[in-house]
């Protein structure tokens, strides 16, 4: 068989030019498939920044401070919405200036060049007036930092402030509520005490009835002493003879009047000071006290708070203060610690109002440099679920009207004040214990 060798050529040529197009094909349709899926990458990433780009513009208008992007020179390149509102002058206008041509003054532009001088280095906070579109000054408060690239090269800084009017807007307002608040706590604490005075008034009028009883019934005597002084003194004047004289006075007892106006004189002073006493010590209750660093003995205090509970009190109570003889120095305030403790004494005694053979007992002692003083009783004790409760303000298990819930509340703020604790508990044997524990006095 014969073989055409010009033949056989345009086969193989044929054939390779079907190859090498099947080749172009085939590497199109790569090319093709990897343009597509750069397009989708693309696509993505391009979404991605207009999602991130979206967000940064959202953070900027969303910003209360004021921010201003400026390049190396100080130009302004971009500014928040915080911005245009504060100084009323639209962003294509501002990114007109450099920054330091919006300064108010000439010291706040020099304030503010050095500043700008020492951007890389970190910075405190400095105060430069921006000039409104008024031409009016607006107090800023700003913090400069500096931008740089991916190679770390500086290309700007970011300036963010905050308008110190607002701050001192805000201070103001904080201060007004503080004092308000402070205010308050003061009229309330006023109040709990006049509430504590007002059930201690039946106490107060008895110790009050005896001096004042005694009083009166040496007034009485005194009236007919000088009646009858008034009789022998007009006899006496009148010229009688001195027989008439003897006679009216051993008829009218002149010598033992006499000798008995001295102890009714003491009686009537020692009466009149007992009562003075015990006004001027309820006037030092009810008082607002200024002077809250006294040396005071808190022993004294709770065995008179005792002795004003117990006189009010309608029911008897048996007291033990037999540990509570010695002296127990404090720092503080009298008036309030003794608020303090006619509250605790007050509670134990309402507690033991159905407890028969009804006992309080005081005690004290000093450890560590604080004065401990513990009040017990042998009443029903305090529930479980209320014993974390019992210093929360308005809580009672009192009914209505015999409690505000403030007594117990108050008494833990100022044990707090005079760096004291108050801590409650019940008894192995029954009844509630508080324990009071501050600081002994220096010295």
């Amino acid at each position: 068989m014969n073989h055409n060798p010009h033949q056989d050529a345009t086969r193989i040529g044929e054939e390779l030019a079907e190859e090498a197009w099947i080749d172009v094909i085939r590497r199109m349709d790569q090319v093709y498939t990897e343009l597509v899926q750069s397009q989708e990458t693309l696509e993505a990433k391009h979404r991605e920044l207009a999602q991130a780009h979206q967000f940064t513009e959202g953070v900027l208008a969303a910003m209360t401070d004021v921010m201003v992007v400026c390049d190396t020179m100080g130009q302004v390149q971009q500014v928040n919405r915080a911005m245009v509102a504060l100084t009323g002058m639209p962003e294509n206008l501002l990114t007109a200036y450099r920054l330091v041509d919006l300064a108010y003054s000439t010291q706040g532009r020099d304030c503010l060049l050095n500043r700008l001088a020492n951007a890389n280095a970190e910075g405190t906070d400095i105060e430069i007036a921006l000039t409104s579109h008024l031409g009016e000054p607006i107090p800023v408060t700003w913090n400069v930092s500096a931008l740089f690239d991916s190679q770390q090269r500086y290309t700007g800084f970011v300036a963010v402030g905050r308008p110190v009017g607002e701050l001192k807007r805000a201070y103001a307002e904080l201060k007004k509520t503080h004092e308000a608040l402070k205010a308050a706590q003061n009229q309330l604490l006023q109040a709990e005490k006049m509430a504590s005075l007002g059930r201690l008034v039946a106490g107060v009028a008895h110790e009050l009835n005896n001096p004042i009883s005694f009083i009166v019934g040496n007034t009485h005597a005194m009236q007919r002493y000088a009646a009858k002084l008034r009789q022998y003194l007009t006899v006496l004047h009148a010229g009688e003879l001195p027989a008439t004289l003897a006679a009216l006075r051993q008829e009218l007892k002149i010598d033992r009047l006499l000798a008995d106006l001295p102890s009714l004189l003491d009686g009537m002073m020692e009466g009149a000071e007992r009562s003075s006493a015990i006004v001027n010590a309820l006037k030092r209750f009810s008082a607002i006290e200024t002077d809250t660093l006294q040396c005071v003995d808190l022993a004294e205090i709770a065995l008179r708070a005792l002795h004003w509970v117990s006189q009010a009190s309608p029911h008897p109570v048996s007291t033990d203060t037999r540990a509570l003889t010695q002296p127990c120095w404090v720092t503080g305030s009298p008036n309030q610690l003794q608020q303090v403790l006619v509250n605790l004494i007050q509670n134990a005694y309402d507690a033991l109002e159905k407890t028969d053979a009804a006992t309080l007992t005081l005690s004290s002692q000093q450890h560590e440099g604080r004065i401990l003083l513990r009040i017990s009783d042998n009443g029903p004790g305090i529930a479980a679920a209320n014993l974390g409760l019992i210093f929360d303000p308005f809580f009672t298990t009192k009914p209505v009207g015999k409690g505000t819930g403030l007594g117990l509340a108050i008494s833990y703020g100022i044990v707090e004040q005079h760096a004291g604790t108050l801590t409650v508990s019940n008894a192995d044997s029954g009844g509630a214990v508080f324990l009071l524990t501050l600081p002994a006095a220096r010295g």
